[in-house]
């Protein structure tokens, strides 16, 4: 069974813990990063709604924290989520949830990752 990410960034604020959490577990180096918080926008959708989003994109380095998941834990990201919009958890579940609603993204990391 693989597992993945699920990600609601419509409700991200851009606060950066998953970067800074998981920046900690892992002790990536300066410029390194498992987890980042891209910015899309700001852009003006007409004249009283404008458009950014914050979103959290796993990179390469991410493993979604195997260490910690084998011993029963969450990825760290998604413990330190102050906006619970990260899901952990089997890729069939999370992909029923993904259909729920929009603005969600789905991360699968593939069999090989690299380390920093």
């Amino acid at each position: 069974m693989r597992n993945g990410l699920l990600i609601d960034y419509e409700f991200c604020t851009g606060c950066q813990s998953c970067e800074i959490a998981c920046k900690q577990e892992h002790g990536f180096s300066v410029g390194a990063w498992g987890i980042r918080v891209l910015d899309e926008g700001p852009w003006e959708i007409d004249e009283k709604t404008v458009n950014w989003n914050k979103i959290p994109t796993p990179t390469s380095l991410c493993d979604l924290c195997a260490e910690r998941t084998a011993g029963g834990k969450l990825p760290t990201c998604v413990h330190h989520c102050l906006a619970g919009v990260m899901k952990f958890g089997p890729i069939d579940q999370l992909v029923e949830e993904l259909d729920k609603k929009p603005n969600q993204v789905l991360f699968v990391p593939g069999p090989y990752t690299c380390k920093a």
